[in-house]
């Protein structure tokens, strides 16, 4: 009997207890995950080959005058025109709208017969050197600068150049 009545003044922890400390285990956890994913959000995250690097994009000899050629997770157009490179940002100078190349429509300049960007968020129009045709956009579409190393061009996306209007000097001979 003796060994009854000392189990019972150790009782131990008790159900009310328990679930008190669980619930607050719980919060916690919650408090944790929530606090983890929020800092792993806010983390940059540039990968190779993605927007705001540099990005290898092949050699000059891979493109032909008059070609368009989209990169989708640099957000670029490389336009080889009779000047040289152009590396067009596809952000629309209006409202930043996502600016689509359609190679069916008709052209808007004197390298091919088709093809052109076409905002549609408000129906500026752009030729293969980024020149505005038609539509509300107050300036031709941002470049990002090009150099040429071994034959190899390489695409700056960490940096936008905006311009006034086209000329020359923006593309990048080959």
């Amino acid at each position: 009997m003796a060994t009854a009545t000392s189990t019972e003044g150790k009782r131990g922890l008790s159900r009310r207890n328990f679930l008190r400390l669980a619930w607050w285990g719980a919060a916690g956890v919650l408090l944790l995950e929530g606090l983890g994913g929020t800092l792993v959000s806010l983390w940059p995250r540039v990968k190779e080959g993605g927007f705001g690097g540099k990005i290898k994009v092949g050699r000059v000899d891979d493109y032909t005058v008059g070609s368009i050629t989209y990169f989708t997770d640099a957000r670029f157009y490389l336009s080889r025109v009779d000047d040289g490179f152009l590396a067009l940002y596809r952000k629309c100078p209006h409202l930043g709208c996502v600016v689509p190349w359609r190679a069916t429509e008709r052209s808007e300049d004197k390298l091919a017969s088709n093809g052109r960007f076409n905002c549609p968020c408000h129906g500026s129009i752009y030729d293969r050197y980024g020149r505005v045709t038609g539509g509300p956009a107050p300036r031709p579409m941002d470049l990002f600068p090009i150099k040429i190393e071994g034959g190899e061009l390489i695409v700056d996306t960490g940096t936008v150049v905006q311009r006034p209007a086209y000329d020359k000097s923006q593309a990048v001979k080959a």
